[in-house]
C-alpha cells in the first residue's frame, strides 16, 4: 500500500482551518456540549483499553462532558480504526491509537483506509516498553549470551507472540533482522497465553510489554535479559537495554489519541492541550507508571511524525519476516 509522504501528516496535524479567529475561538470555546466516544479497538484489558479509561475520566473531569469508552475489537484493530475513519470529523468520536496501526499499514496488503490520510493524530500518551525476557532454564543470562546460545542451536529456540503482526512479534524479528538470529516464531491469540507458555516452558523466549510481565519478572518466574527502549526502565533500572548490546536497535509500543481527517484544528489543539496537561498530572503519572509505562507528551505534529516513522520501520521488518495477518 502507497503512504503519503510523511510531511502530509504533518500538515494534516499542524494546518490551521480557514475561519476568522473569532469563530475558531467560539468552538475551541464550545467544544465538547455531549459525550464523546473513544473507540478502542481492541477488547477490554488491554493496555490500549486501560490507557482510554485512565485518559478518558481525566478528559471527562477537565471538559465537563463524559468520554465514553467503546470496544471494538476485531480483524486486528482494523474493525474499530474503519468505525472511526467512517465517522463525522466532529470531535465526538475519536480512536485510541496504538502501535499496531503503523504495523498493519505494511502487514495487509489491502485496507478499506489509509491510516495516515484518515486518522489526523491528536496527541501521544504513552510509550510502554517491551522486555526481552526467557524461561529461567534457558542457559543464558544475558543478551549476548542470548545471541551465542541461539546461533550455537539455530531454530530450536522458540519465539512466542500474541499474534502476528503482534507488537512483540515484530519486535522479536526485528531483533532477529538486526542480530541474524534463527528463532522459530510461535503466535498465539493474545499475550496472555503466551505469557503463560513462557513461564510454563512450552517456549523460550518472548518479548513482552513490560505492563503484562513485570510481576512475573520480579517473582522469578521470568528472567528478564533486556528492556527493547533506548534508555532503561524507571520500573527494572537494573535490566539493560538491547541497545547496549546491539548498537542501534530501539522498540517499543505507544498509546495516544486520533480523530477523523478534517476534524477542526481548534478541536484537536484543545484536546492535546488537556491531554498533556494530564501528562504531568502527578496521581495520572503514577497511575501509567503503575503499568510499567511512560508519558509521551507532546503536539499533534509530534504524533504524526511518530506514527510516520514507526509506519516505515515496521514496513522494513514485516518485509524482512515475510509476517501475514491470521
Amino acid at each position: 500500500m502507497k503512504l503519503p509522504h510523511r510531511r502530509h501528516v504533518l500538515h494534516l496535524a499542524a494546518g490551521a482551518a480557514a475561519l476568522p479567529a473569532g469563530t475558531r475561538f467560539a468552538w475551541a470555546q464550545a467544544y465538547p456540549t455531549q459525550a464523546v466516544r473513544l473507540i478502542v479497538p481492541f477488547a477490554a484489558g488491554a493496555v490500549n483499553d486501560i490507557t482510554a479509561r485512565l485518559i478518558g475520566r481525566w478528559l471527562s473531569e477537565r471538559l465537563s462532558q463524559p468520554f465514553i469508552i467503546e470496544n471494538r475489537p476485531g480483524g486486528g484493530a482494523n474493525v474499530g480504526i474503519e468505525a472511526v475513519v467512517r465517522a463525522p470529523a466532529d470531535g465526538y468520536t475519536l480512536l485510541v491509537i496504538g502501535t499496531t496501526a503503523a504495523i498493519n499499514a505494511t502487514l495487509f496488503e489491502k485496507l478499506n483506509y489509509n491510516f495516515i490520510r484518515d486518522i489526523a493524530p491528536v496527541a501521544s500518551i504513552i510509550r510502554v516498553p517491551h522486555v526481552m525476557q526467557v524461561n529461567p532454564s534457558l542457559p543464558v543470562t544475558t543478551v549476548p549470551e542470548f545471541i551465542a546460545y541461539a546461533k550455537a542451536n539455530p531454530g530450536t529456540i522458540s519465539m512466542g507472540s500474541g499474534g502476528n503482526g503482534s507488537p512483540a512479534h515484530v519486535i522479536g524479528e526485528h531483533f532477529k533482522m538486526m542480530t541474524g538470529v534463527n528463532l522459530v516464531h510461535v503466535p498465539y491469540r493474545g499475550g496472555a497465553p503466551a505469557l503463560t507458555d513462557l513461564i510454563g516452558g512450552q517456549i523460550q523466549v518472548a518479548f513482552i510489554d513490560m505492563a503484562g510481565s513485570i510481576e512475573y519478572i520480579r517473582a522469578g518466574k521470568l528472567r528478564a535479559l533486556a528492556v527493547t527502549t533506548a534508555t532503561r526502565s524507571e520500573a527494572l533500572p537494573d535490566i539493560p537495554t538491547i541497545g547496549d548490546f546491539v548498537p542501534g536497535f530501539e522498540a517499543s509500543q505507544w498509546v495516544g489519541l486520533g480523530a477523523p481527517k478534517n476534524t477542526r484544528s481548534e478541536i484537536i489543539g484543545k484536546l492535546n492541550t488537556e491531554i498533556n496537561a494530564g501528562l504531568v498530572d502527578p496521581k495520572l503519572k503514577a497511575r501509567f507508571a503503575d503499568l510499567g509505562s511512560t508519558v509521551l507528551p507532546g503536539s499533534a505534529a509530534d504524533f504524526g511524525k511518530l506514527i510516520a516513522d514507526d509506519t516505515e520501520k515496521w514496513g522494513k521488518v514485516i518485509k524482512f519476516s515475510g509476517a501475514k495477518p491470521e
